[in-house]
């Protein structure tokens, strides 16, 4: 493990701290790398911190009493998350795992708990964060509901590029086909031909290994 610099992690709210707030942050968050396949948490555990991928992709996601594994969404580069398991200060609902090997960060409880008490920036942070994630939350169950695979695979990809869940993040997302699919929950033969529709509209580029999202507004509201 290793310790936590800010300038190394593309999230916004060191910023927002002050320098006697952020080096208690320095001295309290700790990095460590999990390698891919890893299982960072499981549902029913006990959470005792908020974590931030520094650098990876990792999936959220429930697998049902038959087998059936239904995720929730991805957390990329400077994403957070956690922080409502924390406040509830319940058992995950949810598993962890690594889709790749990741570099993680993890703030204890205490610290984030500290944080809320002494910095108003930091709460403004966590209520822009809730906010986004209730309307990604929200079009999920559209999606889910409502839109065929070519239009969830689309706001997938959208939802990767969140400038406030994932700030400092470009367009270029280092992703495989078969990553797509267990976010979006279609089989990868399917993330294939959507992302050859995609390109063919002038939403993405496809790269080996990689999607480019050219428009970010058009991606967001596709509805093909």
């Amino acid at each position: 493990m290793s310790w936590f610099d800010e300038t190394k992690v593309a999230s916004s709210w060191p910023a927002v701290l002050t320098e006697p707030q952020r080096d208690r942050v320095r001295r309290d968050v700790l990095i460590h790398q999990v390698p891919a396949g890893t299982v960072i948490g499981r549902k029913g555990d006990r959470a005792d911190s908020w974590l931030g991928v520094v650098d990876g992709l990792l999936k959220i996601s429930v697998v049902s009493v038959d087998g059936k594994s239904v995720s929730f969404t991805g957390v990329r580069d400077g994403g957070w998350f956690g922080e409502g398991t924390l406040l509830k200060d319940e058992p995950l609902k949810y598993d962890i795992v690594a889709l790749r090997d990741c570099t993680l960060a993890r703030m204890p409880r205490a610290t984030f708990e500290w944080l809320l008490a002494n910095s108003i920036g930091f709460n403004r942070y966590l209520l822009d964060q809730f906010n986004e994630r209730l309307g990604q939350f929200i079009g999920m169950i559209e999606n889910e509901r409502l839109l065929g695979p070519d239009t969830r695979l689309a706001r997938c990809l959208s939802g990767l590029c969140n400038p406030i869940l994932y700030p400092g993040s470009d367009l270029r997302i280092e992703i495989t086909q078969e990553e797509l699919g267990y976010l979006a929950g279609v089989s990868r033969q399917r993330v294939n031909q959507a992302l050859h529709k995609l390109e063919n509209v002038g939403l993405v580029r496809v790269e080996y290994g990689a999607v480019w999202v050219t428009d970010l507004a058009g991606l967001g509201s596709y509805d093909g």
